[in-house]
This record gives structure tokens, C-alpha cells and sequence, in this order.
């Protein structure tokens, strides 16, 4: 594609290479600029404002070349010129479906001249761009098939038509095999307008048989004459049965999730009726931990019910479990939890370890940093780089005690913090006093690299 500048030069701006034959330009064109003398077609289809063909065969790069111009008309005015080259080094005798593309072609280029092709769509699809592999059909004005590549009859095939296309008005044939009745008019209803010199967008039907397959036809009007139309097919059905198995299995693992949190529900429930016959205020304690730790992991597992790609927002999961924390520790103390910056997503696979951490950090604050009655605040602060969460809770309580390690402190809480964080999060965890008085837990986890 080539597009005029001043001093009678013309700008290369796009190059396409053939995908089944040898290219006439194995070096990269774009960008590189030529003027008339070296492309005199260029020139003389922006005046003449029709496609050239008139010139001998060039040697390029040792291959020689046959190059042709076809002028690129909007609104009336050529804006832009294609250019055609064809290596000449490999002659061989054209085949029937060579020739066929090769006939559909020039009547596309004749409509690129003349203006009306491509044609302006209301909502164009971006999904929409022909590939090697799609099956052509080619109709004469009154639609029946003159031409169908091999591709074309496979698709058909499977479809259900077990005969050959040629002859065949395809656009009833189509009706007839495809399951809903909605499709089949839609798909017909196309291949006609089609015919009638009107574009239309993808369709995906599915045949009777239960063959998946897109449609879409282009109209041939070559210098505004009736040629017949063009239809496109790609079989699709595979494609379509490994992602509806994908959708099955993705709503299996959502319903997985779903149901754990439900039975972990449950085990906090029992938890709590236990805990309710109990008069010992130690297991009593103890019994209530268990049901806040049972409470964050349902909680993850109810995000996930709720996801399709096993990934969490832990803002949300957080922003459900620092209430509940603070609720316990209402009871005893008048300590305040607030959140600061974003977690972001996660993967499922950091998210249960990560507000299990979180949690017991926040609630070993609660509990060790502040005698009772005591006001005071908690911060969850947060910080994502492309590579690391940083985490750092900070409380402005009584601060850490003397001689305190966490390798080998004996609370329950801090062990279970210290083994998820080695061995679920591969991060790294340290407390510290704060100079200003309370402690400090600063944890970084790593995002990527994760096994």
C-alpha cells in the first residue's frame, strides 16, 4: 500500500506477503519510498484513476516481477495506490481453485478502484479477517455455486451435505441444514443480500448435526455489474466444543469453591455451638480463634464461587475480614482497623495463605498490643509493584517485648503466620518496634515467578 507524497514520491505504509506461494519482496518494504521513475505505475494509476497492467516484468533482487497498480478510491478522490507483484521465477500451471482465487481477486481489486469495496459497516467486527484455512464459495448472480475449494466442501460435509456444492443455489441449501430456525433464515437471508450487492458481518451457525461453522459473503459488482458474491466458511466446531467444555469446567471449579465455603461454614457454626457449651474461657478463646481462621479461608472460597479465572480481589476479601476482627476485639479494647492502599488481584493460589497471614497479624495486634480498655489503631498498609506486594501492619500499642524472636516464639498465631509465609507465599516476614512506640510487621510476597 503506497500513499503519494510531494516531489512525485510515494511512502510505503503496509505490505502483506503471500502465506502459500513465494513472495516477489522478502525484504521489508514499509517505510521505504520510491518515486516515479523507479514506479512509474504508482503515478499513472492515481491520474488515470484505473488499475495498470501494462508494464513488462522487472528484475528484482534476482527474481523477476510482474507488478500491477490498483488505485484507492474514498468519497471519489484516490487516496492511495496497491500495488500487485508476483514472482515469475516458479512457473507452474494454475490450478482450478488457484484460478478461481485469482478471478475473485480481480473482481475485489476492480472494486477497489470503482470505490465500493471494502464496503462501510455499521458495527464492524474485529474478528472478522479471512484466513487461509476459511473454505470459498463462489455464486454467479443467482446464487448458485460455481466454485468451492476443498476447505468449503469439508465444512459442508460436516454440516450434512454429503454432495457436491456446484450447482446448487447455496443460500436454500444453507437453510436446510442448520438446526435453528432463526440462524437458518438469518444465514440465508445474508447470502441474498449478498447477491443483492449488500455486505454482510459474521455469522456462527450450527447444523443439525452439530457442526459449528461462520458464514459471511461478500457481493462482486466489478465496475458496479452483478458478478455473483463470494461466501466464506470456517469450520469451527472443535474450537467450540473445547470452550464449552472450558465453560463447564471453569462452573465445576466455581461449584468446588462454592461448596467448600458452605462446609467451612459449617465447621464454624459447629465451632461456635461447641464453644457456647464450654466454661473454660481458654478453649473458649481457643474455639473462637478456629472460627475466625475457618471465617477468612470461607471467605476467599466465596470470591472464588464467584470468579471465572481462579483469581481473587483481595481488597474486597480484606475489606470483609478487618470488620469482623474488629468486632471480636470490641469486646475487650477500643482498637480501631484501617486499611491503606490497594491489594489488588491475586491468584487463587497466594489468596488463602496471604489473608490467613493478614489476619492473624491484625488479630495478634488486637490482642498482645493493647491491655484492656485501651484505645488505639491498627493500619494495614499496602503497596503492589509489578513484582512484590508489600504489606506492613503497624500498630501504636504497648510494643514488642523484650528478648522477643519470631523464630522461636511459642504462639500459635505467629507459627502459623511464620509457615505460610515460607511455605505457601515464598516471602519474607520480619517484626520490629516502631521509634515512636508498637510494632511493626513488615511482609513482602512475591507476584511472578511463583512454582
Amino acid at each position: 500500500m503506497w500513499v503519494p507524497l510531494e516531489d512525485d514520491k510515494f511512502l510505503c505504509v503496509a505490505q502483506a506477503r503471500p502465506t502459500t506461494a513465494p513472495t516477489a519482496h522478502p525484504e521489508d518494504v514499509v517505510g521505504s519510498e520510491v518515486d516515479s521513475d523507479e514506479h512509474p505505475q504508482l503515478r499513472r494509476a492515481m491520474d488515470e484513476s484505473r488499475i495498470c497492467r501494462e508494464e513488462d516484468p522487472r528484475w528484482h533482487l534476482g527474481v523477476p516481477v510482474r507488478r500491477e497498480t490498483i488505485p484507492v478510491r474514498l468519497g471519489g478522490q484516490v487516496i492511495g495506490v496497491l500495488s500487485r507483484s508476483t514472482n515469475l521465477a516458479v512457473p507452474r500451471v494454475p490450478s482450478p481453485l488457484e484460478i478461481s482465487y485469482l478471478g475473485s481477486a480481480a473482481d475485489l481489486c476492480q472494486m477497489i478502484a470503482d470505490g465500493t469495496f471494502p464496503a462501510p459497516e455499521p458495527s464492524p467486527d474485529v474478528h472478522t479477517s479471512p484466513r487461509v484455512g476459511d473454505g470459498l464459495i463462489r455464486l454467479d448472480p443467482s446464487g448458485a455455486v460455481v466454485f468451492a475449494s476443498p476447505n468449503a466442501l469439508s465444512a459442508y460435509h460436516r454440516m450434512g451435505h454429503a454432495s457436491d456444492l456446484v450447482g446448487v443455489h447455496l443460500a436454500p441449501l444453507t437453510r436446510s441444514l442448520i438446526s435453528d430456525p432463526f440462524d437458518a433464515t438469518e444465514v440465508a437471508q445474508r447470502i441474498r443480500q449478498a447477491l443483492d450487492g449488500q455486505p454482510s458481518m459474521r455469522i456462527e451457525a450450527e447444523s443439525r448435526r452439530g457442526a459449528a461453522v461462520l458464514i459471511r459473503s461478500l457481493p462482486l459488482r466489478p465496475r458496479g455489474q452483478a458478478a455473483g458474491a463470494i461466501v466464506l466458511c470456517r469450520d469451527v466446531t472443535e474450537v467450540r466444543r473445547r470452550d464449552r467444555a472450558l465453560m463447564s469446567k471453569d462452573a465445576t471449579i466455581r461449584e468446588i469453591h462454592h461448596r467448600v465455603k458452605n462446609n467451612l461454614q459449617t465447621v464454624a457454626a459447629l465451632l461456635r455451638l461447641q464453644s457456647r457449651r464450654l466454661s473454660n474461657p481458654e478453649a473458649k478463646e481457643a474455639l473462637a480463634e478456629s472460627v475466625r481462621r475457618v471465617t477468612s479461608i470461607a471467605l476467599v472460597h466465596e470470591t472464588l464461587s464467584m470468579s471465572v479465572d481462579e483469581r481473587v480481589d483481595l481488597d474486597d476479601v480484606v475489606d470483609k475480614v478487618i470488620p469482623m476482627m474488629g468486632d471480636v476485639a470490641v469486646t475487650e479494647t477500643q482498637v480501631s482497623v484501617r486499611r491503606e492502599g490497594g491489594f489488588g488481584i491475586v491468584s487463587a493460589e497466594i489468596a488463602t495463605p496471604l489473608v490467613m497471614v493478614l489476619t492473624e497479624l491484625v488479630q495478634n495486634a488486637f490482642e498482645h498490643a493493647y491491655a484492656p480498655g485501651q484505645r488505639g489503631e491498627v493500619v494495614v498498609h499496602s503497596e503492589r509493584s509489578a513484582k512484590w506486594l508489600d504489606v506492613t501492619i503497624t500498630d501504636d500499642g504497648k510494643g514488642l517485648p523484650q528478648g522477643f524472636s519470631l523464630e522461636r516464639t511459642d504462639r500459635l498465631g505467629l507459627q502459623i503466620v511464620r509457615t505460610l509465609v515460607d511455605s505457601e507465599l515464598r516471602g519474607s516476614l520480619s517484626l520490629r518496634r516502631r521509634p515512636r512506640g508498637g510494632t511493626e510487621a513488615v511482609l513482602r510476597v512475591p507476584l511472578r515467578g511463583r512454582r
